[in-house]
């Protein structure tokens, strides 16, 4: 019971937790674009276009580079399998928890085992949903 517990709240604290966190304590680099583009414009405003020019001229070479293995877009079917994954996983964690709690199984290790990834993956899965903002 105490597994079963931890396993659920688990899945549900965790991402938002690492969230808030991540958030919260990993601070963003002071030289950014836009900070760089302000200290221009007090400072040299004749050089904000080519600035701009330059930005725009590596955020297109890094999309290029990013997209450099990818030709086209996947078929219809490809998209819709990889969408319907995890609900459909989240789906079948249920009906087996559910046939689980119907046929009482004796505590097993193998039962826990399942349980314990059902739970898990039902957890994660609203977990991933709540945000702190």
């Amino acid at each position: 019971m105490l597994f079963d517990i931890i396993a659920s709240i688990g899945g549900l604290i965790i991402p938002p937790v690492f969230n808030f966190v991540k958030k919260k304590f990993i601070k963003s680099e002071n030289d950014t674009p836009e900070r760089t583009i302000g200290d221009l414009a007090t400072t040299k405003p004749e050089v904000v276009p080519d600035y701009v020019q330059a930005l725009s001229t590596l955020l297109d070479s890094k999309v290029k580079f990013f997209n450099r293995d990818v030709i086209g877009s996947p078929s219809q079917w490809v998209v819709d399998l990889r969408a319907v994954i995890r609900p459909a996983g989240v789906v079948m964690a249920f009906f087996i928890l559910g046939y689980l709690v119907v046929t009482s199984p004796v505590e097993t290790a193998s039962v826990l085992g399942v349980r314990a990834s059902c739970e898990v993956m039902v957890s994660s899965w609203f977990g991933d949903r709540l945000t702190i903002h």
